[in-house]
């Protein structure tokens, strides 16, 4: 089973936000700040109060970070990621959020440097 790293830090999640490119859909955002040779690659994910409770947030996070571990080969391995979850991810299933990830690791590859 292959895991990937997480990111943790508060200061590495604002790195991302400032320095990396985001490109979004109804059900989530995401950031992603290229990294050097040597650079190993995080994911960190986000969701707010906003969203819903804990248990809804958790499940969520669940479904995030199953799909990306199923789908490591799509990520580039030196670069970081965070994904933020919208308002209407709560009534999400796997495959919807799947789709989602997919749709952004897509976008991110073809705009290669411009905004999405």
């Amino acid at each position: 089973m292959e895991r990937f790293v997480s990111l943790r830090k508060n200061i590495d999640f604002g790195r991302v936000y400032r320095q990396g490119r985001s490109c979004g859909n109804r059900l989530l955002v995401m950031y992603v700040l290229p990294g050097g040779r040597d650079h190993i690659g995080r994911v960190g994910i986000s969701v707010s109060k906003k969203v819903g409770n804990s248990v809804v947030r958790h499940r969520i996070k669940r479904l995030i970070r199953e799909n990306i571990r199923l789908n490591l080969d799509m990520y580039d391995n030196s670069s970081d990621y965070v994904i933020i979850a919208r308002k209407g991810a709560e009534d999400a299933s796997y495959h919807e959020i799947g789709k989602a990830l997919e749709k952004l690791i897509k976008k991110h590859k073809e705009s290669d440097h411009a905004s999405c």
